[in-house]
């Protein structure tokens, strides 16, 4: 079954609710408060289906004072009912509802010419001629204009007919889960449960979403569409979750739910506006945004140094985080006035200089994602990461690489989703090549590189290993690269490298891994051949991190018995003024003296039996 979001607009007391009780029976004002002054104050949510569509429907205000609640539902509209009173026409808050639909890019549209009882039937052709006349300025797709009366069942069945056929609108947010919540309540016996339109693929039962405002998860335990228990809810569907572990009072209208890793906040996203009529956006100057169900204070920062403008690019701040995607569409408005409308260029916020910003934001409206990329590797020389290409770009993970691999000058990492310009892998090898250079007997892997160069991936690595292998400067054992020009048996040399320097260290010997990355050697080799020297008893291990030469562990027990023979006893006190060592080695080395027969344990003090 295809899903299908279609809302209402136009001006208060035109029959919007009417019509859609006449439609599926749903009396769409609940609130005391709408039935007493007949108008609807708050989104109303119904259904209509035929077994092979559903239609949600979503009945927003017609108020002026309501235009709020009208933005936060209107932006899931895939079509949207116009709906004019034959009787009065095209009034103000038509005209408003229909310049946010424009600005929120929605274009499949059914013209409804409501009341048309009201008018003489010999007037309601031209009437409904006149009203299709001032619709077409605001360019919608006007997929047909009826008129209709509720107590005319055959021109409610005529709608009827025409919503099935409507197309669905396709959403470029397709690539993860999200859902702006629109109502959140608790259910006693159920728990949570907050209602929304799903954007995105779908959600199903037992998921582990992310409230994104948060930064916390929760558990879908129940999935509602249309008060029917379902385990998946598609595209376009207008759903309600019961969600375990969080309370409702957690969660707030315009809160966003999506997966865990697909969406970051910022406080500054930026945009591409158009304004209404006359109206300017100005620089420096706050307004109310209204993305999604979400509304929030921002100040505009324009570009190019002017003071206003009517469309251009612009820097929104927030005081709270914003998550938005490529291409959103979003609303600005000051007080009771719509000023613009906007779409989310960069809805990431990138330490970018002036022109890097404008030459990207140029790219990013003209969707010209090779540019987009050639900008920002510019300015990211260790790698632009493509893991969030779902936010960033509204590209999946395949349609990034695929932008990508179009571009000369690169090294693309598939794997790890990053794209390298081709002279930061000339330099990592150049990098590489000097470490070889300054120890000829230095033995490294990816991995140890990506230790000492975490910005790198292991693909980046792994090439610059093999340019360097290709120049014949490196030989490759394995997963291991090791200096062409030497010939010795790697363990061999390895082993005689390690126990040299455990010599030199003596009774202070350094943790395994710095010995390694001081000698160049990668860590898993490394501890092969520290493994083998303790199996030789070349090398003892005393505990977890401390290795000691056999000899020099020899000549600390010698001296630890000359401290006894002198003073009786040894302990911390009198170990360390005789060798002023850290305390992990002279606990070590106690622990170590504990394992002959001839010393005795009392308290802190060690004793010899045999004196």
């Amino acid at each position: 079954m295809s899903h299908l979001i279609v809302g209402t607009c136009g001006h208060i007391d035109h029959g919007k609710t009417a019509l859609i009780k006449a439609l599926n029976g749903f009396e769409g004002d609940t609130l005391k408060e709408e039935k007493a002054r007949g108008i609807t104050i708050d989104l109303s949510f119904s259904s209509l289906g035929n077994g092979e569509k559903n239609i949600s429907f979503i009945d927003v205000p017609g108020h002026e004072k309501l235009v709020k609640h009208m933005i936060s539902g209107a932006f899931s509209f895939d079509a949207v009912l116009i709906a004019v009173s034959a009787a009065e026409g095209v009034m103000p808050q038509t005209l408003e509802h229909m310049e946010i639909l424009k600005l929120l890019g929605v274009r499949e549209a059914l013209l409804i010419v409501t009341k048309k009882d009201l008018v003489p039937e010999t007037a309601l052709a031209a009437v409904s001629a006149q009203i299709e006349e001032q619709v077409a300025g605001f360019g919608f797709n006007l997929l047909g204009t009826l008129a209709v009366s509720i107590y005319d069942a055959a021109s409610v069945e005529a709608v009827k007919k025409q919503l099935f056929s409507l197309p669905a609108r396709p959403k470029a947010e397709a690539n993860f889960f999200r859902l702006y919540v629109d109502r959140v309540f608790s259910l006693r016996g159920v728990g949570t449960v907050v209602t929304g339109s799903v954007l995105g693929k779908p959600v199903s039962l037992k998921d582990t979403l992310f409230i994104c405002n948060t930064e916390s998860p929760c558990r879908i335990r129940n999935i509602q569409v249309h008060n029917e228990d379902v385990s998946k809810a598609e595209l376009s569907s207008r759903v309600a979750l019961n969600l375990a572990g969080v309370n409702a009072k957690e969660i707030k209208r315009g809160y966003l739910l999506s997966k865990k890793g697909y969406l970051r906040g910022f406080r500054s996203i930026d945009i591409f506006f158009e304004t209404l009529g006359r109206e300017k956006l100005r620089h420096n100057r706050n307004y109310t945004l209204y993305i999604g169900a979400m509304h929030s204070e921002v100040k505009v920062t324009l570009f190019e140094g002017k003071e206003h403008a009517a469309s251009g690019f612009a820097t929104l701040k927030s005081r709270s985080n914003i998550f938005s995607i490529y291409g959103e569409k979003l609303i600005l408005r000051e007080g009771n006035r719509t000023v613009a409308g906007a779409k989310v260029l960069n809805p990431v916020a990138d330490p970018l200089r002036r022109k890097q910003k404008l030459a990207l934001l140029e790219a990013l409206k003209s969707e010209d994602f090779p540019q987009v990329y050639r900008v920002l590797i510019e300015a990211h020389k260790q790698g632009l990461g493509l893991v969030s290409s779902a936010q960033r770009f509204a590209l999946s993970h395949e349609e990034a690489i695929a932008q990508a691999t179009v571009l000369k000058n690169v090294f693309v990492d598939e794997k790890a989703l990053v794209v390298y310009p081709l002279e930061t892998q000339a330099g990592l090898a150049e990098q590489i090549g000097a470490v070889y250079e300054k120890n000829r007997y230095a033995l490294l892997s990816v991995s140890s590189i990506r230790l000492r160069m975490p910005w790198a991936s292991e693909g980046l690595i792994a090439s610059a290993f093999g340019i360097l292998e290709k120049k014949g400067v490196l030989k490759a054992e394995g997963n291991l690269y090791k200096n062409a020009k030497v010939t010795e048996e790697t363990a061999s040399f390895l082993e005689v490298r390690i126990l040299e320097r455990l010599k030199k260290e003596d009774a202070a010997p350094s943790a395994p891994f710095n010995l390694y990355d001081d000698l160049d050697i990668d860590r898993k080799s490394g501890d092969r051949v520290l493994k083998a020297l303790c199996v030789q008893k070349s090398v003892v291990r005393l505990s977890h991190n401390l290795f000691i030469c056999a000899g020099s562990l020899g000549k600390i027990v010698l001296k630890m018995r000359r401290i006894i023979q002198n003073d009786g006893y040894i302990e911390i006190a009198n170990f360390k003024a005789h060798h002023p060592l850290s305390r992990k080695y002279l606990v070590a080395y106690l622990e170590y003296l504990d394992s002959f027969s001839d010393i005795r344990k009392e308290g802190n003090r060690r004793f010899s039996t045999s004196l």
